[in-house]
């Protein structure tokens, strides 16, 4: 791997910690059930993988990684108590290498403690994770999310500059976890190429293209309210998507979000150059 482009993704990597005041970086062999305490504080006890799974991923070197305060972190102003407690562990993370469809690390599990959320914790680990990759000359990461989570599609498809691969219905069955409920486990598995156009224009902060399509779906500002607060008219959604996304998937087209934060489905070429006038790259 050229050593330029392994320098500059550190250099993102670090710039995302000083951001967040956090330090991202594979975690210890004491740390391991602080991760698993992570992990279970977000999807609830017996949800995730137990010690000795987390310890055998460690070991074997796939990516276990924390971030956690410390003194060299920048923590700013706005950090509430909690984030602010040097030693804790904010966010943790793990991923695992896999071949379907070409060598990839498989991005599983990320959580970030509730009162950190909003720092940018959750992109730090993903820029360390991204940096790790490419040291090892792997170019593709891939991970799966609920897409009716806006933020978490503006963080995968805007902030990081993945795209959808793959429309995945009732791909975990059914959950019950803290987070999903008895909701349906539809989710979007993502392509994150390291360094693609697209990805290299998402990291600089550049807008992204204006992509074209007739069909799409919109999203609600907080699905996850609307499944807690009315799980009838959130079930109703999930139906109307899971139509959408199906007739999406058949026409050979994949979704990305618009100006207003809804989707739009286009086969618009992934590397769609965003300044008017010019081809795709």
């Amino acid at each position: 791997m050229d050593r330029d482009v392994v320098d500059a993704a550190e250099a993102l990597a670090e710039a995302a910690d000083l951001r967040s005041g956090v330090r991202t970086r594979e975690a210890a062999e004491h740390e391991v059930d602080a991760v698993l305490g992570r992990f279970e504080a977000t999807w609830g006890e017996g949800r995730g993988p137990d010690h000795a799974m987390i310890r055998a991923l460690l070991h074997a070197g796939g990516t276990v990684l924390v971030a956690v305060v410390d003194d060299e972190g920048g923590v700013d102003a706005s950090a509430t108590p909690p984030y602010a407690t040097p030693g804790a562990l904010l966010g943790a993370t793990l991923g695992f290498l896999g071949w379907n469809e070409g060598l990839h690390l498989h991005s599983h599990m990320n959580a970030v403690a509730p009162a950190a959320r909003g720092h940018g914790i959750g992109l730090a680990l993903k820029l360390r994770q991204r940096a790790i990759a490419i040291a090892h000359g792997v170019d593709e990461i891939r991970w799966t999310f609920d897409p009716l989570i806006r933020r978490n599609a503006r963080m995968n498809l805007v902030r990081l500059g993945a795209e959808v691969a793959a429309y995945l219905p009732e791909f975990y069955g059914v959950i019950g976890d803290e987070i999903t409920g008895a909701d349906r486990s539809d989710r979007f598995e993502v392509r994150w190429r390291l360094a693609a156009p697209r990805v290299d224009r998402a990291l600089a902060g550049e807008p992204a293209p204006h992509w074209s399509g007739k069909e799409g779906f919109a999203l609600v500002a907080d699905f996850e309210s609307l499944r807690r607060d009315d799980p009838d008219e959130a079930a109703r959604l999930r139906a109307a998507s899971a139509a959408a996304f199906t007739a999406m998937a058949r026409q050979g087209l994949r979704p990305e979000l618009d100006e207003h934060g809804d989707y739009v489905f286009t086969d618009d070429d992934p590397d769609l150059d965003a300044r008017p006038g010019q081809e795709p790259r």
